[in-house]
């Protein structure tokens, strides 16, 4: 057992200023290297499943670098200024195809970087008017900023590093 908070039952309040903004891309610019280090000499632990139907260290990294394309799609919301924001695929279709192919981890790993590296040449150009834009959160049913979602992919990283970091520290 775990005690990681489940992602879907993390509650969300976006009251924070727009200023955050930067500090946030600086956040979602240092996840690759922070998964690169929970992984590094991880060896056949990382693929280690722990129970069954719960991800390995593995699955988790291949869902970040998998759910990335949503976070630019998203991206590409805000900026053409779309109403809404393109929904997630609840059942992780992409992550599970991505996990059954059998990637080396390191392939993954530089993959996950090559996609974040895009991502933030996305949003580095972006001004705090940019940030400040709004779009309708399909699954949280709220407005949502840029700069929320930024947090809420910040969130989304560190929420998977945990059970990483837990997973390789022997919790199931």
């Amino acid at each position: 057992m775990h005690d990681v908070l489940p992602w879907l039952e993390y509650g969300w309040s976006f009251d924070f200023p727009v200023g955050m903004y930067r500090p946030l891309c600086e956040r979602l610019r240092g996840a690759p290297a922070r998964l690169e280090e929970a992984l590094r000499g991880a060896g056949p632990a990382a693929a280690a499943q722990p129970q069954t139907g719960k991800w390995s260290a593995y699955d988790h990294a291949v869902h970040l670098q998998t759910v990335e394309e949503l976070w630019q799609v998203r991206i590409r919301d805000y900026l053409a200024g779309a109403p809404a924001l393109t929904a997630a695929d609840m059942s992780n279709q992409a992550s599970e195809t991505a996990r059954l192919a059998g990637q080396p981890l390191g392939e993954v790993l530089a993959g996950f970087r090559a996609a974040r590296t895009s991502t933030m040449a996305m949003l580095d150009p972006r001004r705090l008017e940019d940030a400040a834009r709004t779009a309708h959160h399909p699954r949280l049913d709220r407005p949502m900023r840029l700069v929320d979602l930024c947090l809420f992919a910040a969130e989304h990283d560190d929420h998977h590093l945990a059970l990483i970091h837990e997973l390789l520290r022997g919790g199931r």
